[in-house]
C-alpha cells in the first residue's frame, strides 16, 4: 500500500531555517505552467518568476518592456503548477519606482490574481519607502542589489557591479537596510565574490547568489540558460546543465520530415 505524501510547502520561515542551518537554498526561474510543474517536481525551494520573461518568453532586449499584468499573467500559470515551492514574483519595471503607493497598488494585485507567495524589488536605500509599505501590508520582500537590469540604461552595460570602493559600500548599506526594513532576502547579481561573502557574513538573511560566488546562502538562474535553450548566452556564472536546443531541435526536424516523408502518422497511429 503506497501512503500519500504530503507535500510540505517552502516558506520564508524554511528558508530562514535554511540559511541558519547552513543547507543551501536552490531557485531557478519558471514563466509557464508545464515548465513550472517540472522544476516543482525537480525539488526546487523557491521558483522566481522573473521579468527576466520580457527577454527569454517574449524576445525583448531588456526586461523594461514586460508589464504588471504581463508579470500578473505568467505568475498565475506558475502558481497553478506549483505543490511545494514558494513562488516570488518581479515587480516590472515603473510599477514601483519613485512612488510608494503605487507599488503597494502592484504587489497587492500581484498577490490576489496570481496566488503568488512574495514579490522581489530591485533596489536599495532609495526604495525603502515602496519596502516598508509592501512589507507592511503581510507581503514577503526579496530585494534585489548589484546588477540591477532594470537600471541597465543607467549603468550603461551588464558588466559586474560594484568593483569599487564605494559601490561596494553602498551596497552594503543597502543590504543591511532591505533587511532593517523586513526582508526576507536578498539577490546578489554579478557582484565579486569576496563582496557577496561579506555581505552574506553581514547580514542575518538568506542571500541568493547569480554570478556573485558561492558564498551566498543559495543560487539562482535563468532555466532557459541553464538548460540551453537560448544559443549564445554564455556568461562565466552560467553552468549549462543540458542542450535542450539541439534536443529540441533536433526532435522538431525529425517530426517535420516525417510528415513530409508521409511517414507520419502510419496506420497504428490513426484511427
Amino acid at each position: 500500500m503506497s501512503v500519500h505524501k504530503e507535500v510540505k510547502r517552502i516558506t520564508t520561515h524554511t528558508l530562514q531555517e535554511m540559511r541558519n542551518s547552513g543547507e543551501k537554498i536552490a531557485m531557478l526561474t519558471a514563466y509557464d505552467y508545464s515548465m513550472a510543474t517540472i522544476v516543482d517536481d525537480a525539488g526546487m525551494d523557491i521558483i522566481l518568476v522573473g521579468d527576466s520573461a520580457s527577454n527569454v518568453m517574449a524576445g525583448h532586449e531588456t526586461t523594461l518592456p514586460i508589464t504588471l499584468d504581463q508579470m500578473i499573467y505568467h505568475a498565475s500559470s506558475v502558481v497553478r503548477a506549483v505543490k511545494r515551492a514558494l513562488v516570488i514574483v518581479d515587480l516590472p519595471f515603473g510599477s514601483y519606482q519613485g512612488n510608494s503607493k503605487e507599488a503597494l497598488n502592484s504587489a497587492i494585485r500581484i498577490m490576489k490574481e496570481s496566488g503568488a507567495h512574495g514579490v522581489k524589488i530591485e533596489g536599495g536605500v532609495e526604495i525603502a519607502e515602496s519596502v516598508s509599505r509592501i512589507l507592511t501590508a503581510g507581503i514577503p520582500v526579496m530585494g534585489h542589489l548589484g546588477l540591477t537590469p532594470q537600471s541597465i540604461y543607467k549603468f550603461g552595460t551588464y558588466t559586474v557591479r560594484a568593483k569599487h570602493e564605494e559601490e561596494a559600500k553602498k551596497l552594503k548599506e543597502d543590504a543591511l537596510k532591505l533587511q532593517e526594513l523586513g526582508c526576507f532576502g536578498i539577490v546578489l547579481e554579478k557582484i565579486p565574490a569576496k563582496l557577496a561573502a561579506e555581505v552574506t557574513e553581514m547580514i542575518s538573511i538568506p542571500t541568493i547568489g547569480i554570478g556573485a560566488g558561492q558564498a551566498c546562502s543559495g543560487q539562482v538562474l535563468v532555466i532557459h540558460d541553464m538548460l540551453g535553450i537560448n544559443k549564445g548566452f554564455k556568461p562565466r556564472f552560467l553552468r549549462q546543465y543540458a542542450d535542450l536546443y539541439d534536443v529540441m531541435n533536433g526532435a522538431i526536424k525529425s517530426y517535420v520530415s516525417d510528415v513530409k516523408a508521409k511517414s507520419f502518422p502510419n496506420e497504428k497511429e490513426q484511427y
